[in-house]
Formats: structure tokens, C-alpha cells, sequence
């Protein structure tokens, strides 16, 4: 069982220092009454990122007047948590498993002593670069590390350490391609868990293990509360002691689509604390992304917006007022639903079910309902959310579930919310509006939210304790069943059963029973007494309905809509060009337009006055992906022109074009006429990191650089596929092959030649091997890609991926083979007429 204020929202940036900056965060929520329970602190609190220290000093910079300027950042930390504990915040903390390799640190001494470290091949304690700089590394498969490393904790938590977030630990690894520790690493492991062995044996254990030495530390701290721990690296079984979210995600509509099916798929893992970065935390995000990513993000089972260093401000506040209201509504429809979701982590701790749960749960025949991305169960709650751009709630067709689904809200539907449903034969707990799950009491009023099925009936629980402890483990705890039944004209709703010792708090119970489109029929009575309620006449019914479905369409037309301002992020100063570039020299005209993944449209031969590129504005073309999937990133940003230049040097003519494709990565492409030989154009590409996040060590995300141009096939049947292998082995590609990959020594000696032998002509392709990964050949409809792939690997500053080709005319078919291609058509031709005349 999680902490209930571990349910509430979170607010959390890479960094909010100083702690005036904290306590600034705190009071606006406040102010703007917008629902939180905790503000998180990333790195920077700590003195040179050193583990288990405060940044009492003054922060670092260059000149004696910053010196004196800059206030220490966390000069008290125990006083700022009471002052946020005092406003109803708890406060989150960071640990990464790097320690700083110093003589006079004290947990690198007392690690040292204790002898808890990793150890490379050769028996010596591992060093590797992280935040501090040179690190060792607990062995958290060995117990005297997890004691060790508890025990820091312990006497952390005693700085007013509410919770602990656990970073970088799978474990990440600053400077290597690999971006974790040597395979080859020992570790001197536990006889229950394998004993010595190298780090391959015990890398995805190696978060979880850390997680466990957290929480049994928070543990030793206070026995009397449920520690709350996040973990980035897991596996099975880390649920045990920690959430997990989905890592460092993108501020884009795809990484918010995403979210949904990842948070889906972690709790059917047996991961139920889970959720994305709201808002992505790379990137900035846009007014209407961030609050249609809180709409959603309000309704997962851990709930927190989190943004990287450098980005824009991505509090609730800070998009606007329209989007501050949607926020404001999502969380407070969270705060509302959250005794039902904590209902559903008991059912979680006790029954193994999710908390969220895919839509194809409701009816596992409907196979149509497995391809849904945009829909989730929030137990009998049915979630339908608008994750792409371009739609809103009332343009989303909601495929429903076989059975009876009836809409609700909280007279606070919006175009940028989801839909609500709850399913037939449910009822839940609905509490009041408060900032923090501090100000709830249990003789607060109750209202139960109930939909019958089609026999007339319903049944729901809540699960009620102390919020925190572990009482509820000895009995002290209150389940509640309650029961609604419709028979003659009447609606009963009573407590069918209870477990626990706890007795029945006094409060009103709020009793509301769904009618369809949001209609609903109210009455009021003691919590534990039967409530009747009397239903209404079909005529009246039908009344009540259709005045709800108006006042609902009302409210979304009437809503203030959040601007829909769609930034594209690139060089300062430098402005987007919104108009086709051309690049011409004697033998080429290329035609470019940078506001669709950079897409070359044409390549014109001039002298043959061929168009080789089989191409639209909107797709195909000469594209560049930044992945081995069809459609990744690069091919559909906006491209910036940084450069263009006539008559160079060295060139006639050069464009340079830059897309910004997230995480910190760009998309480069120089486009280049030489002067000194006109049959030519030069293309070279290149994935770059201009910026990389908390945690990448210096490197990026996984990429691959995919240049994939789609050329016209004037001639099918005439076309093919020239070249010569590695290993000097020829090959002849004919549309009939269709897709063909080629590694390793098979791959094209450095070029290959797409022929069009009717018409004497061949467009060679040339590039640099030692940059190509493989190459692939796919035979389309009047069309073939020849693609080019690098290797698949992290990308930095100083190690990017880069693909350099160019193309020109190859040498003219022999007239020869022209004669015998004519011959072949005349006698095809010949034959078909006389096939026909038989």
C-alpha cells in the first residue's frame, strides 16, 4: 500500500533551486488553488551532487560578484520541509547509486571501509563518471551494502526526507556508448541470489536491489510510515518498494499518446504506481499538449509533471490562463476520484489486479477494442481521451464496450478532458474538493456515484484507514460493500458488508444514481442507513436526460478553448523558411522544402530531363529518419534553413538544414553542388546532440540515421538494382525481389547504380561505407528505396551519427543492351497481338 499523499499530484523540475524557488512553487499553488501534495528536489540540492549532502554553500560562478549575489541554495533543509509540511506539501528528494570517489566524503569513506563497492575484473573497486564526476557503485547484491546503504538513509530521513527518488540506478554511466557499467564487472552477490558474478548476471536486478536498500532504510527511519520510494530502473518484483515512471520522455503528441499504452502495459507487468513525466520532461511543451497531457495524467495511478533543465516553465500556471484552468479542473476531478483510487490500490495490494486496466478488459471478445490506445479503465471508470492534436472531446468517436456505460462529469467537461463513463452494475466513492490530501477527514460528507446494470443493480467498495502506517495490516482498516437495487419504482442503496475494526464514521452520505448523458437523480441520508430513492416517471426521465445532454454541449461550446499555439523549436534568430529552396548547377535542379522533414520534392537531371525522386509535398521524396521504424522522428518536423549560400567555395551552390527532433537531438542536412564537377550532388547528413538530459551521461537516446529516398521507376519492368559487394559478389535487383537487406560484406562496395534500361540510364548512389550499417532495397509501386542505415547506438556532442552520399548520372547504358531491350519489347508486343488474334 502506497501513502495515500503519494496519490495526490506531484510537481517536480530538473531543478527548483534555490529554495526560495521552492517555497515560491509551493505558495502559487496555494494561491491559484490548484490541487498538490508534493514538490520534488532533483540534483541541484545537493553539495557538488554528492549523495546524502545539502548545497549549503554558495553556488559556483566565475566572478566574485555572483559570488556575493548568489543566496546559498539549501541552507536549512529540515526548516524548509516543516514550512512546507505547515502549507500541507510533502518533499521528495533525490539518491543516484554514484557515490563521488573522495577521500574525506564520508559515505565514499565509510563505503570504502565497509568494502561495499563493485569491483572491476581485476578486484579493484569500479570508477565510473556521473554527476560528481569519477564514482564507485554500492553492490547492492550484497547484504552488508544494503545495510550500509540503508543506513545513510536513515540518518537522511531525519532532514525532514518525506520520500526518496532513485535516478540514474540501471546503473547509468557517464562517457561509454553502452551508457552502464562493464559487463565485466564483478559483483560479490548474496548465495540466494547467485554469488559472485559478473555484471550481465545481475544488471536488471541492480535498480530494484537498490530500491529495496531505500525502502528498508526509510524503514529503519520510521517504522511507523509507509516509505515512499521512485525507482527509474526495476524488475519484477520492485513493486514491492518502489513506483516507477516511464523515464525521460518527450514534450511531443506522440510521446503523450504514448503515455497511455506505457502506463497500461507496466501495470499488466504487475507495476500499478505508475505514470509518465507530464508534459514531457524533454522539450518544451505547448499550452494545448500540456494541458491535454493533465487531463490525462490527472486520471493515471501516479501522477507527476516533471521537465528538464533549460525548458520552459511547465507548471500548471505557466501556459496561460485557459490552460491553468484545465489543469485546474483535471486535478481536481483526480482529487474528487481519489478515495476510489486508493480503493483500487488495496485491491492492487490485495488481489494483484491493476489499477488502471486496457478497455478490452470490459469485454475480452471484442477484439476491435485491443486496438485502442486512447482508452483505459480506471476500475469501473471508463477513460476516453483525445491524444492527438487536432482533436477534442466532442470529435473523438468513443467506441464503447459491450454493456451499459453511463457519461458523468462534475459540471466540468471541457474540450480538452477526457470522457467519463462508469460501467453498469458499479458504484463508487466520490469525496469533496480539497488543495491536499491533508485537509480530508473521514466525517467528511460521502457521495456514491452508481450506475445499475440491466437487472437493476450495483455494487461498489471503499476501502478507508489511516492513510500511512501499517495498521490496516492488523485489522484497523474499515471495507465497505455497498448494494443498489431499482425494484418497484424504488431505488434501495444500503451497506451490503463490512471488514476491519474500524467503526462507522458519522457523515452524510451523498447518494446520486446516473440516468444517461450526465443526468443523475440525487438524495441525501446517513452514511450505514438505507437510502431510498424514488425513480422518476420514463417521460420524466427522458426529460431529465435531454436537459443534461444540452447544459453538457452548452458547457463545451461555451468553454474557454486553450490557444492553439504550436511552436517548432529552432536556432534563435533564425526564422523558418516557409517557401521551396532550389539548388541548380549545369547537370542537377533539386528542389527542397524545409517545412516537412527537410524533404527534397524533385531531383532534376537536366541534360536527360529526368525527374529521379518519386515524391509529394506531404510524403516520400528524399526523407531521413531517426530510427528504424518507418515514420520516426525526422521525417514530418520543421527544418530550419541555417544556411544558404550561392557560389561557396569549393561549391556553386550549399544548403544547410536543421530539424529539431527532440531530446535534445537535430536532424542535420547539407545539400552541396561542387563546382569542380557538375554531374555530382553531395547530402551529408547527421543526427546531433545539441542538449542531453538528467541521467544520459553526456549521450542521447538509442537512435539510428535512416536515409530513405524514394526514387521514380519511369520503366518497372526495365528497372533494376546494380551493384558489387564487399565481398565482390555481384548482385542485380529486379522488382520482382521485393525487399532485399544487405550487411556486413554483402553490403554495396561503396555505391550502387539504379538502372532504368529502356530509357539508357542509371543514377548512382555513392557513400561512404565505413558510416553504412547495412542497406536495403524496397520495390514499391512505380517506385524503389535505397536505403542507407547506420549503426543503431546513443549519440553526444562529440560523437554524432553521420551518413555522407551523393548522387550523379552513371555511365550511358551500352547501346547494346538499348538494341536488344527495343528487341525484347517489339517481340513482347508481337506476342501479345498474336495471342489476342488467336
Amino acid at each position: 500500500m502506497p501513502p495515500k499523499w503519494s496519490l495526490g499530484y506531484h510537481q517536480c523540475r530538473w531543478s527548483y533551486v534555490p529554495d526560495a524557488r521552492v517555497r515560491e512553487i509551493a505558495r502559487t499553488f496555494r494561491e491559484k488553488k490548484i490541487p498538490c501534495d508534493v514538490i520534488w528536489m532533483d540534483i541541484d540540492y545537493m553539495n557538488g551532487f554528492r549523495c546524502f549532502t545539502f548545497n549549503k554553500a554558495r553556488s559556483f560562478y566565475f566572478t566574485l560578484i555572483s559570488l556575493i549575489l548568489q543566496p546559498e541554495r539549501f541552507p536549512d533543509p529540515k526548516s524548509l520541509v516543516e514550512e512546507l509540511h505547515q502549507s500541507g506539501f510533502k518533499a521528495i528528494w533525490m539518491l543516484d547509486p554514484g557515490i563521488k570517489y573522495e577521500k574525506g566524503y564520508f559515505a565514499y569513506d565509510s563505503g570504502s571501509e565497509a568494502d561495499v563497492w563493485v569491483q572491476t575484473a581485476d578486484g579493484r573497486p569500479y570508477i565510473g563518471d556521473v554527476w560528481p564526476g569519477p564514482c564507485v557503485f554500492p553492490d547492492f547484491t550484497q547484504s552488508k551494502a544494503r545495510s550500509w546503504w540503508s543506513n545513510l538513509v536513515k540518518d537522511f530521513i531525519f532532514n525532514g526526507v518525506d520520500g526518496i527518488w532513485n535516478d540514474m540506478n540501471e546503473p547509468a554511466i557517464f562517457k561509454t556508448v553502452t551508457k552502464t557499467m562493464p559487463e565485466s564487472n564483478i559483483h560479490r552477490g548474496d548465495p540466494e541470489f547467485g554469488g559472485c558474478q559478473n555484471h550481465s548476471y545481475y544488471h536488471n536486478v541492480y535498480g530494484m536491489l537498490m530500491a529495496r536498500s531505500t525502502y528498508e532504510g526509510m524503514e529503519l527511519a520510521n517504522g511507523n510510515k509507509r516509505p515512499f520510494v521512485l525507482t527509474r530502473a526495476g524488475f519484477v518484483g520492485s513493486q514491492r518498494y518502489a513506483a516507477t515512471w516511464t523515464g525521460d520522455n518527450l514534450s511531443t503528441w506522440e510521446h503523450l499518446h504514448m503515455s497511455i499504452p506505457m502506463v497500461l502495459q507496466l501495470g499488466l507487468s504487475g507495476q500499478p504506481l505508475t505514470g509518465p513525466d507530464i508534459g514531457g520532461f524533454a522539450g518544451n511543451a505547448t499550452p494545448r499538449m500540456f494541458g491535454r497531457w493533465m487531463g490525462i495524467g490527472s486520471l493515471f495511478p501516479f501522477c507527476r509533471a516533471h521537465s528538464e533543465a533549460d525548458t520552459n516553465d511547465h507548471e500548471p500556471w505557466s501556459f496561460g490562463e485557459e490552460c491553468e484552468e484545465v489543469c485546474r479542473l483535471a486535478l481536481e476531478r483526480r482529487y474528487r476520484l481519489l478515495q476510489h483510487i486508493y480503493t483500487l490500490f488495496y485491491l492492487a495490494h490485495t488481489r494483484g489486479t491493476p489499477v488502471v486496466a486496457p478497455i478490452f478488459f470490459a469485454d475480452p471478445k471484442d477484439t476491435e477494442l485491443r486496438k485502442l490506445e486512447n482508452s483505459f479503465l480506471l476500475g469501473p471508470i471508463l477513460v476516453y481521451a483525445s491524444t492527438h492534436h487536432d482533436e477534442e472531446l466532442g470529435t473523438v468517436q468513443h467506441h464503447l464496450p459491450r454493456g451499459i456505460w453511463l457519461s458523468f462529469d462534475f459540471d466540468d467537461s471541457h474540450p480538452d478532458l477526457p470522457a467519463l463513463y462508469l460501467r453498469g452494475g458499479s458504484i463508487i466513492p466520490v469525496g469533496p474538493l480539497y488543495q491536499h490530501v491533508g485537509q480530508a477527514n473521514l466525517s467528511d460528507d460521502l457521495t456514491l456515484l452508481i450506475a445499475l446494470d440491466e437487472n437493476g443493480k450495483a455494487e461498489g467498495f471503499i476501502f478507508e484507514d489511516e492513510g500511512d502506517g501499517y495498521e490496516y495490516s492488523q485489522g484497523g482498516f474499515l471495507l465497505t460493500t455497498y448494494i443498489a437495487e431499482f425494484q418497484s419504482s424504488i431505488v434501495t442503496v444500503q451497506v451490503s458488508k463490512t471488514e476491519g475494526n474500524w467503526r462507522r464514521p458519522k457523515r452524510r452520505l451523498h447518494v446520486r444514481v446516473l440516468l444517461g448523458k450526465g443526468a443523475m437523480l440525487d438524495a441525501w441520508g446517513s452514511d450505514g442507513e438505507i437510502i431510498q430513492l424514488a425513480m422518476p416517471s420514463e417521460t420524466d426521465v427522458s426529460s431529465l436526460v435531454s436537459a443534461s445532454e444540452e447544459k453538457y454541449r452548452s458547457r463545451l461550446e461555451s468553454a474557454k478553448r486553450i490557444p492553439d499555439v504550436e511552436t517548432v523549436s529552432g536556432h534563435k534568430g533564425v526564422e523558418l523558411s516557409r517557401t521551396p529552396v532550389v539548388l541548380k548547377s549545369v547537370d542537377w535542379e533539386l528542389k527542397v522544402v524545409p517545412w516537412i522533414g527537410g524533404r527534397i520534392l524533385s531531383m532534376d537531371h537536366i541534360p536527360s530531363g529526368t525527374q529521379w525522386l518519386h515524391s509529394r509535398v506531404e510524403i516520400n521524396g528524399y526523407e531521413e529518419y531517426s530510427g528504424s521504424e518507418y515514420r520516426s522522428a525526422g521525417c514530418t518536423e520543421e527544418y530550419s534553413v541555417i544556411v544558404q549560400d550561392l557560389e561557396q567555395e569549393g561549391e556553386s551552390e550549399s544548403l544547410m538544414l536543421e530539424g529539431d527532433i527532440g531530446g535534445g537531438l537535430v536532424m542535420e542536412r547539407h545539400l552541396s553542388l561542387p563546382k569542380d564537377n557538375s554531374k555530382v550532388f553531395r547530402i551529408d547528413s547527421g543526427i546531433v546532440a545539441r542538449g542531453v538530459g538528467a541521467g544520459s551521461g553526456g549521450f542521447s537516446r538509442l537512435v539510428c540515421l535512416r536515409v530513405h529516398p524514394m526514387f521514380t521507376l519511369l520503366n518497372p519492368t526495365e528497372s533494376y538494382v546494380s551493384f558489387t559487394s564487399i565481398n565482390g559478389s555481384k548482385h542485380e535487383l529486379w522488382p520482382e525481389s521485393g525487399e532485399q537487406v544487405f550487411e556486413g560484406d554483402l553490403r554495396p562496395k561503396g555505391e550502387w547504380m539504379l538502372v532504368d534500361r529502356y530509357l539508357g540510364l542509371g543514377l548512382v548512389n555513392r557513400f561512404n561505407i565505413d558510416q553504412v550499417h547495412k542497406c536495403m532495397v524496397h520495390w514499391g509501386d512505380r517506385a524503389v528505396n535505397l536505403e542507407l542505415w547506420s549503426e543503431e547506438r546513443p549519440v553526444s556532442k562529440e560523437s554524432p551519427l553521420k551518413i555522407s552520399h551523393e548522387c550523379y548520372k552513371g555511365n550511358k547504358i551500352d547501346d547494346l543492351d538499348v538494341i536488344l531491350t527495343f528487341l525484347q519489347l517489339i517481340i513482347g508486343c508481337l506476342f501479345r497481338v498474336s495471342n489476342s488474334m488467336m
